[in-house]
């Protein structure tokens, strides 16, 4: 493909990490559960387009995502796939961990709060409480070697306590990676946030000693800012950014989240910044509209819907 030309900006990266959560993240939203057989075909076709870190699935209770109840099931269809570094199924507990483990993960997530509402909603405990449960998941995992990233959601506004405080924000920040995460994720859960917002939030964190190099970005296009928000955090030295091939996505326990910034929008962009992704954007376009077949609706992806027609 010739187009988009290639024009760089002062403070572009070279290359970045797509840290791609439609399997996950993008999946547990649906109203209908889609078989173990196309989950783990979706994930093949994710790294067959060259999306490395793929972040598979959700080792929770099925009451709480039914969705994501076939986590086991998946593991085992996947076999060496689903095993590395790159491949992080989110735990919420250590009885979450115990399946992970026994399912020969290589990498966990742990799911935080910025807000106290959220982490109730979401977790049903408080914001330290749900700090304490993560401690030992955090120490076991990393004492079996497991890479481990942190998640804190709500980071720029919640739907039920408004605007967040960057400096709460931070102390859970500061707090959830003081348990020996490797890397944390600064989640938009509502897409309310803005550029002015994201560069006040990463100079915040950089000066608790959270440098942007152990930051991913997750942002959601509720309000159609996902891709100004990611050029900002990119020029202020993030290297990671969250995903979903096709936009799929939400949060089950925040109804005013939609749609995660579409994997294929954001490898388009980087394409004309001259920015390397390591993804083939034709072969990512085909697996949405796959995808968008098996779920019976149209990606909600501009770039998908530009080039599939």
């Amino acid at each position: 493909m010739e187009l988009p030309q290639v024009a760089s900006m002062p403070s572009m990266p070279e290359s970045i990490m797509i840290y791609e959560v439609g399997a996950r993240d993008g999946l547990q939203n649906e109203k209908a559960v889609v078989p173990t057989e196309v989950k783990a075909q979706f994930i093949e076709r994710l790294v067959g387009a060259g999306l490395d870190a793929v972040e598979l699935t959700s080792f929770v209770p099925p009451s709480w995502i039914p969705q994501l109840a076939d986590a086991r099931e998946l593991m085992e269809r996947l076999g060496d796939l689903g095993k590395g570094a790159t491949r992080p199924v989110l735990v919420p507990n250590e009885r979450g961990l115990d399946n992970a483990l026994a399912a020969g993960v290589g990498a966990v997530a742990v799911f935080g709060s910025a807000t106290e509402t959220f982490a109730r909603k979401n977790l049903n405990r408080s914001v330290d409480e749900s700090l304490a449960m993560f401690a030992p998941v955090v120490s076991r995992a990393q004492d079996a070697g497991l890479w481990v990233r942190g998640y804190v959601s709500m980071c720029f506004g919640d739907p039920w306590e408004g605007p967040v405080p960057i400096e709460q924000v931070v102390d859970v920040c500061r707090k959830l990676m003081d348990l020996g995460c490797d890397q944390l994720s600064l989640g938009d859960t509502i897409g309310v946030g803005t550029p002015g917002h994201v560069t006040a939030l990463l100079a915040a964190l950089d000066d608790k000693g959270i440098s942007a190099d152990r930051i991913g970005v997750h942002f959601h296009d509720t309000y159609g800012q996902a891709l100004s928000n990611t050029v900002t955090a990119l020029s202020h030295g993030v290297r990671v950014v969250d995903a979903s091939t096709g936009g799929l996505g939400g949060c089950p326990y925040a109804k005013s989240a939609t749609g995660n910034l579409a994997t294929e929008d954001l490898v388009w962009m980087c394409r004309g910044l001259g920015i390397e992704t390591g993804v083939d954007l034709e072969k990512l376009v085909e697996t949405s509209v796959w995808m968008a077949q098996q779920l019976g609706r149209p990606s909600p992806s501009s770039v998908v819907r530009a080039l599939a027609g």
